[in-house]
């Protein structure tokens, strides 16, 4: 009965949110934060070649469905050949592009640093402006550091 009067006024609950009453919702895993970061590389990558989602599509090869949700729907997860042809088309490292895309675990912490930075620097507008170009270019070649050999998707 005392510990019954000690608890009392504590909330019930159980598993991992249970530690935070105050939480509202679960953080992210890294590979959803991955994916926003991929969804806007792809569609500043895609402007910056002035090329519809349709010439996009067709020009890598891809599903046009699976491109408009890899844009716009950051809980996306791609597959793995969709990613290879978009590397390919954007002239990147595709096991770069693939731990962008949550489809490979980045053990580079400054490429996981990097990626959420350039995520958060990239808003959504219709023309690149210099700050996104230079986010853009920058992290272009983050991808295109050649640390890791024969990883050229071509």
């Amino acid at each position: 009965m005392a510990r019954a009067q000690i608890e009392g006024d504590s909330e019930i609950g159980a598993g991992l949110l249970a530690l935070d009453t105050n939480a509202e919702s679960p953080a992210p895993h890294h590979g959803e934060e991955a994916q926003i970061a991929f969804g806007r590389f792809v569609r500043l990558m895609r402007r910056k070649k002035e090329l519809s989602v349709e010439e996009l599509a067709a020009t890598a090869d891809v599903d046009l469905g699976e491109l408009v949700s890899i844009e716009d729907d950051a809980h996306h997860k791609p597959e793995p050949r969709t990613v290879y042809q978009l590397a390919r088309a954007f002239d990147v490292p595709n096991t770069k592009l693939s731990q962008l895309a949550g489809l490979a675990i980045a053990k580079d912490v400054r490429f996981k640093q990097e990626a959420m930075r350039f995520a958060a620097r990239s808003e959504p507008i219709e023309k690149l402006t210099p700050e996104e170009n230079a986010a853009l270019e920058s992290f272009i070649m983050v991808l295109s550091d050649k640390s890791e050999p024969g990883d050229k998707a071509r």
